[in-house]
């Protein structure tokens, strides 16, 4: 039974851990928005040379408001602009990323305040300096300290900070989308780096069924509004969160069925030593073969009887693996903290497996007792 155990066992702990890494990176692609897409500047061909993607400032504050009210998939925009800077406070100096955008870009990442306000469209429109910050910027600018009210200064402009944003954490490619501090795009615009374009605009549909459809009024739009003609390409990239997420989603189930593929080798070498066992025990009970043969068994019940002592042994060994599996799932999360998820599937899969490596590897010394004959079985020492 042991090799069942450690099969059963290994095959639960090798499916939790996939399931575990594919619900985080789940998560962590849900902590960028829920039904987002982001309009990225393209690239464009000159002088016959075709540009890199991002090398043209194509995209406007005035494509934004147009997406807005034009497309009727689309719920929020938000047009946005990023740099990074070195942002002093009154001890404390600190390298991060400064994000501009509009008010619409906190509803549209779904990321609440710990404490604070945000700014509002009136700032944005004012070209305002305040702003709200990460976790990461505030416990190195302040650390213990409430920095809701204080003044840092970005490049010599002195900015006040309204709110904390939540913790969201690491995203996929290891960026920690704390160490931020986000202002009313505008104020990026004019007062810090003296651009007139925006980098990006995300936009939130009104839902995942009207994804496809405001790509389509998206792409559309803008190809308008950018008179691009009809043998041109696109100046502009649209990217969707959820393509994002299901290659994600692929990545980690292929990673998933490798892991429970590997494990479930052990499953099969545990087969494997039940059936030698169980032809051992064909051999040493020969004579008790025998005379059950003489006194009326037929060939079918010596059969059933080495095949349920091998599914006997298999669901056994199958129950101990499962709290094996289990215990060390559990242990996995508590002693190296990666994140494992226990699924049902997981339980059912294994342990139908253990008991059909029971019987497929339980019939060749069951079938091979039945058809021993009984006068030299009887004869048998």
């Amino acid at each position: 039974m042991l090799g069942i155990i450690i099969g059963v066992g290994a095959v639960i702990t090798m499916l939790s851990l996939g399931e575990g890494a594919s619900a985080q990176i789940q998560e962590q692609i849900s902590s960028l928005g829920t039904n987002v897409i982001m309009i990225l500047p393209g690239s464009v061909t000159q002088g016959g040379m075709r540009m890199g993607h991002g090398s043209f400032t194509t995209l406007t504050y005035d494509d934004s408001i147009a997406i807005q009210n034009e497309c009727s998939a689309v719920s929020e925009t938000s047009p946005m602009l990023r740099t990074g800077s070195q942002v002093v406070s009154a001890t404390q100096n600190w390298a991060t990323s400064i994000q501009g955008a509009a008010p619409s870009f906190f509803s549209i990442r779904n990321w609440q305040l710990t404490d604070g306000e945000y700014f509002t469209q009136a700032d944005t429109e004012g070209a305002a300096n305040v702003c709200v910050i990460g976790q990461t910027v505030a416990d190195n600018l302040f650390g213990s300290q409430n920095p809701i009210g204080q003044v840092i200064r970005i490049k010599n402009l002195p900015i006040r900070i309204l709110g904390l944003l939540e913790e969201k954490g690491q995203t996929t490619w290891g960026q920690d989308q704390d160490d931020t501090i986000v202002i009313p795009f505008k104020t990026l615009q004019r007062k810090i780096m003296g651009v007139t374009h925006i980098s990006q605009i995300i936009v939130s549909t009104k839902g995942s069924s009207e994804e496809k459809r405001a790509i389509e009024q998206i792409t559309a739009l803008l190809r308008q509004r950018h008179r691009i003609r009809p043998d041109q390409d696109d100046d502009f990239n649209l990217r969707s969160l959820s393509d994002i997420s299901s290659t994600a989603q692929e990545a980690s189930k292929t990673m998933t069925i490798l892991l429970g593929s590997i494990a479930s080798v052990s499953l099969i070498v545990g087969g494997i030593g039940i059936m030698n066992i169980m032809l051992v025990s064909v051999t040493e009970r020969t004579r008790e073969i025998g005379i059950r043969i003489a006194v009326g068994a037929r060939s079918q019940d010596i059969l059933l009887q080495f095949l349920i002592e091998a599914l006997v042994l298999s669901i056994i060994g199958g129950v101990l693996g499962i709290g094996v599996g289990v215990g060390s799932s559990k242990a996995v999360t508590y002693f190296l903290e990666w994140n494992t998820v226990i699924s049902p599937f997981a339980i059912v899969l294994s342990f139908s497996f253990s008991a059909a490596v029971g019987m497929f590897f339980g019939f060749y010394p069951a079938r091979r007792a039945s058809r021993l004959e009984p006068i030299e079985a009887l004869r048998y020492e």
